[in-house]
């Protein structure tokens, strides 16, 4: 499978194929892929594990042996696992679903934090420390985005409320709700920074990809943001080594239902950049929406002297050095980071 598919998928395959009428016989396997964007390659050479889920009967175990000796040939057969069906296409869901909660869970600690002066980054590092826990998607952030996280999330939540099971639906859902908070809460917090209003402030966004090393834009969190600036009245100015303007529209119009046809306002009030000076030119605030590396190494002291002051820096993914911006002048909020100016005993 591409792409999670919805659980008993194979079996309605297994119907359709088994009313031909040239009296063959047909094994449906589930194959679920665990490919992550930017790193698919190592990670189909090099796979945690290989999922195969067939009927358990003796023709289908030998088809997902047969299978199997495919995948033998570069992965051990102890990371190949064979499944019934039905724990293959659940898997798939589980995992994405799993993940995805790893990433609200800390979120909603960052909250936390930027409440009682805790830093978000060294609860990751002393929890990710337990190694029942382990230190990976710890890292707090604006949100998850992707075309997966939260597709296969509510796949598992309709699933839930499909068998009665609301109380397992409701849990999962939390998880979307959280991320969706997240977003919401890190931009009114840029709007209550700046004054309680950025109506005509210039506002540069570092990043629109839903993570680095991709173009991907599909639910990607930058674009929420850019949405809620654009409600407030700000002047946006966008900035993304990959995604072009057209990707940009595209989702937004798919997933917000704006787009520049039909939304006042929209084209002019929301510019793309060539590049990260440009679009800190003049502008109020910058907020970065994805952790591209190139974002850790621009001269900011240069970005710093060309804008608007005060000059306000949101990280929304905690990737550069606070403390020698503010030494050039800035004014920092970060997720799950205490400001220095409202706890005195940190």
């Amino acid at each position: 499978n591409l792409s999670p598919v919805p659980v008993r998928t194979a079996t309605a395959i297994r119907t359709i194929l088994a009313v031909n009428d040239k009296g063959l016989k047909f094994q449906v396997l589930s194959n679920p892929e665990f490919l992550a964007e930017g790193t698919a390659i190592s990670d189909l050479t090099k796979p945690d594990r290989v999922l195969i889920g067939g009927v358990q009967s003796p023709e289908g175990i030998k088809a997902a042996e047969t299978l199997a000796s495919v995948y033998t040939n570069w992965v051990p057969r102890e990371q190949v696992l064979t499944t019934n069906l039905w724990s293959s296409e659940c898997s798939k869901l589980v995992a994405n679903a799993f993940l995805a909660q790893r990433v609200s869970s800390i979120n909603s600690i960052s909250a936390l934090c930027e409440s009682t002066g805790a830093d978000v980054s060294e609860i990751s590092r002393a929890v990710g420390m337990d190694d029942r826990i382990g230190k990976r998607f710890l890292q707090a952030s604006v949100g998850f985005g992707g075309s997966c996280f939260q597709k296969d999330i509510l796949n598992l939540v309709y699933l839930c409320e499909t068998y009665g099971l609301d109380e397992c639906a409701a849990y999962w859902n939390q998880v979307i709700l959280m991320n969706d908070y997240q977003k919401k809460r890190f931009s009114e917090k840029m709007v209550a920074s700046m004054f309680n209003t950025v109506t005509g402030k210039k506002i540069s966004i570092f990043g629109y990809a839903f993570k680095k090393d991709t173009g991907d834009v599909r639910e990607t969190p930058a674009m929420f943001i850019v949405r809620d600036l654009f409600d407030e009245g700000a002047k946006i100015h966008v900035y993304d080594p990959q995604v072009c303007r057209d990707d940009m529209w595209s989702e937004m119009k798919y997933t917000c239902g704006i787009c520049p046809e039909d939304t006042p306002r929209l084209d002019e009030s929301v510019i793309t950049s060539p590049d990260p000076y440009s679009a800190a030119d003049g502008s109020h605030a910058i907020a970065v929406m994805t952790e591209w590396d190139e974002f850790k190494d621009l001269d900011y002291e240069k970005i710093y002297q060309s804008m608007a002051k005060p000059a306000f820096v949101f990280d929304g993914r905690n990737i550069l050095d606070h403390a020698k911006l503010r030494e050039i002048g800035f004014e920092v909020h970060a997720i799950g980071k205490p400001d220095p100016n409202s706890f005195s005993d940190l």
